[in-house]
């Protein structure tokens, strides 16, 4: 007797309505923080090379804070470590909400995402040390090339006018989640040297409390504000980066919704948070981050020194072969099916997108070379040329196929019935057939009410003058 098959799962279908939703306001936001970013690196790149570049320096290096409390520190500083960890706040709650009630919930669906992550981060990693131990260059700045900025890319996509279908949006959501919560634990275990465990202690109590606090229902932002305060201030102190008190605040977030309840407090808290983190942490950091002198040799070291190429190509090129070709093998291994209204050229785009590493990879980047201000400055203008050129090449890729995409994105969101649910999500519904009969029937009663107007009309034209 032959076994039944179980049927193939579809990658890249239709989302469910909620996911739908939510993946379109997260979005939203993203891209609205996606095009400051882009206005602040290119005041960053302005300023740092036109004669008031000494004013940069100046700014970026100008020391503020309790020094009583190990908090002297450079505007760049603050941004990095203190602006960053609301970023990385957000990312630990978008985190905890695809574990709960995204993707990632369910193992299987959660598989492809997280497998195209991860060699979409181990293939850049790889290119750069080949690169490095070829090239005799450091091995110190490996992990580089193996973020994805979200917002960044999102913004290349509001910037060239790509109307790409829910499905794939959702996609790069996923694998930029997965990415983030990969590139946070590459930074709390390789970037971490000497640990202050009072201070550590210190912070490990402070986040008991918060969850205690969470815990009982314990509302107001003046509890939870000055608490978060001193939990970032004892995490810096302890040597462990800052940005990972942020993460675990947001991991220990409520993501699922109560009965009665509109929304979690985690996607309440998002809500509020969100704008702070797009708005105005990301692009100060990019202000204070992204400042690099750019001249025609600086450009040349990018493709000459090892350190810089291993970037380059990582991002442009690793990032690419990674994401696709995770997915690709995934999906070949566990017999899912891609979306009859997609091709893996899509796929393919969208893994080009990928290589648009930004704000974590300078981040990192800065950690990993510490203390080598002229090596930090190129490996910033590599991740700055690797990002625009895997930018100008998933343009290209996504404008070949803008057409398809904008006619897919019609019929998500054709709503004829007018009841503000795409129709594509009541085609099961008896109601919903119902109400387009009716519709029908008044535009058919409509017409036939105008042709027996025009035909009288006409009756009357042909009498006798």
């Amino acid at each position: 007797m032959t076994a039944l098959r179980t049927p193939a799962r579809k990658f890249l279908g239709r989302l469910s309505l909620p996911e739908r939703t939510f993946v379109a306001d997260a979005l939203r936001a993203e891209t609205v923080g996606g095009v400051l970013l882009l206005l602040a690196t290119i005041a960053a790149l302005i300023w740092a090379n036109t004669p008031l570049q000494d004013s940069y320096a100046r700014v970026a290096h100008f020391h503020l804070g309790p020094a009583a409390l190990g908090l002297d520190l450079s505007v760049e500083h603050w941004a990095a470590d203190g602006l960053l960890a609301v970023f990385f706040f957000v990312a630990g709650i978008e985190l905890k909400r695809e574990l709960v009630a995204g993707d990632l919930r369910d193992p299987k669906a959660a598989l492809l995402p997280v497998v195209a992550a991860v060699c979409g981060m181990a293939v850049p990693a790889l290119v750069y040390a080949l690169t490095n131990a070829l090239g005799g260059g450091s091995l110190d700045g490996w992990a580089v090339p193996t973020a994805t900025d979200i917002a960044f890319a999102l913004a290349v996509l509001a910037v060239i006018g790509t109307s790409l279908p829910s499905a794939l949006r959702a996609f790069l959501l996923t694998l930029a989640v997965v990415d983030d919560l990969f590139a946070i634990l590459i930074i709390a275990v390789f970037f971490t040297e000497d640990i202050d465990l009072a201070a550590l202690g210190g912070a490990v109590i402070g986040l008991a409390v918060f969850w205690l606090l969470l815990r009982k229902g314990i509302r107001g932002w003046y509890v939870y504000v000055p608490l978060a305060l001193v939990i970032w201030g004892l995490m810096y102190n302890s040597g462990v980066h800052a940005t990972i008190a942020g993460v675990a605040m947001g991991l220990m977030l409520r993501c699922h919704r109560r009965e009665g309840e509109e929304h979690s407090p985690g996607e309440h808290i998002e809500h509020l948070v969100r704008p702070l983190s797009a708005g105005l942490a990301v692009p100060l950091f990019a202000l204070f981050s992204a400042g690099v002198a750019v001249s025609g040799s600086a450009l040349g070291d990018v493709f000459t020194r090892p350190e810089t190429l291993g970037v380059f190509l990582g991002l442009v090129v690793g990032k690419a072969v990674g994401v696709f070709g995770g997915t690709w093998l995934t999906a070949r291994f566990t017999r899912a099916t891609l979306n009859e209204d997609l091709a893996w050229a899509d796929v393919a785009a969208v893994a080009t997108l990928a290589g648009i590493g930004f704000t974590v990879s300078l981040l990192i980047g800065e950690l990993a070379f510490q203390g080598d201000e002229a090596l930090t400055d190129e490996i910033k203008a590599a991740v700055l040329v690797g990002s625009v050129i895997a930018a100008a090449l998933a343009t290209a890729l996504l404008k070949i196929r803008n057409a398809k995409y904008r006619a897919l994105c019609e019929v998500e969101e054709r709503d004829d019935d007018r009841d503000g649910i795409p129709d594509i999500y009541e085609e099961d519904d008896p109601a919903y057939h119902l109400r387009m009969a009716e519709i029908y029937e008044r535009k058919a009663a409509e017409h036939r009410r105008l042709a027996e107007v025009k035909g009288g009309a006409g009756a009357g034209d042909d009498g006798p003058a």
